[in-house]
């Protein structure tokens, strides 16, 4: 069976994750238990396929700052080969505020991420890879959407797949539902990845694709050929739900369901959003 080669392409940024253990307070302080590391859709997808047992690639832009060096750093210590330009800027970071319930707000600051342009790929950063996964906010900004197009029509030709996850509600309101299943029809991808509310937010679209639905709590739904499957998600201590949509999506992508539904599992049993 050939080795299945993951590329991902979208965001690398510095992830701060703050668990709060007392209110915020106006004025003063309150304690916390923190974690710092590699994050974007992008990144932990590929994070998780490499613990999974698969040869796992990010491509993306990276500013030449401290932030950009500790989370490029991580990735590959994770196990993930990194590819694109450094940009002169500031790498993105995210900050998540997670409550004790596990529930999270996230602020992001995407740095030069979304400066990455079609013509900066490297054609070889893509050789043998078996399957291409984009972060949906490298398809609703320029001229990183040119670039996503581009690296699609490069594994493509190879004969290689692709996926897409939605990414944010908010995003897909200020883009437009119907410029999205657009880009979504042209692009053509075999798997597409949102939770319920970005469903909601996209509608029916015409795409041929299979749409896995993340729930969270309640599992999952899978959709294909106008047939809806739904399966229940996995018992786990809740700690952080940072990042388990993107865990279940290397899940599903290195090993199908049951492997997803597995990986979110693990994700929120612990603090952060990388294995």
């Amino acid at each position: 069976m050939p080795r299945f080669v993951l590329c991902t392409l979208g965001d690398l940024l510095l992830d701060v994750i703050v668990r709060l253990e007392e209110p915020l307070e106006q004025g003063t302080d309150a304690a916390a238990l923190t974690r710092t590391g590699a994050g974007g859709q992008a990144g932990n997808v590929a994070a998780w396929a490499a613990a999974l047992g698969a040869e796992a690639r990010f491509v993306g832009k990276r500013g030449d700052d401290p932030a950009a060096s500790l989370a490029a750093g991580e990735l590959t210590r994770l196990g993930v080969t990194v590819f694109g330009p450094v940009a002169v800027g500031r790498n993105g970071v995210v900050v998540s505020i997670v409550g004790k319930d596990g529930e999270r707000a996230m602020a992001s600051d995407r740095g030069v991420a979304p400066t990455l342009s079609a013509d900066e790929l490297e054609p070889a950063w893509f050789e043998g890879c078996t399957h291409l996964h984009l972060s949906g906010y490298s398809l609703m900004s320029s001229p990183i959407d040119g670039a996503a197009t581009r690296a699609a029509e490069l594994v493509g030709a190879a004969g290689g797949t692709v996926s897409a996850d939605l990414a944010s509600r908010r995003v897909i309101a200020a883009f437009g539902r119907e410029r999205l299943r657009k880009v979504l029809q042209e692009l053509g991808p075999k798997i597409v990845f949102a939770n319920e509310e970005e469903r909601e937010e996209i509608g029916q679209p015409a795409s041929e694709a299979t749409w896995v639905v993340k729930r969270g709590s309640a599992g999952c739904s899978i959709e294909r050929g106008g047939v809806r499957s739904d399966f229940p998600a996995l018992a786990a201590e809740v700690v952080d739900t940072t990042g388990a949509g993107d865990a279940f999506a290397a899940g599903y992508l290195v090993g199908g369901v049951e492997l997803a539904l597995a990986t979110a599992a693990r994700c929120v049993a612990n603090l952060g959003a990388t294995p």
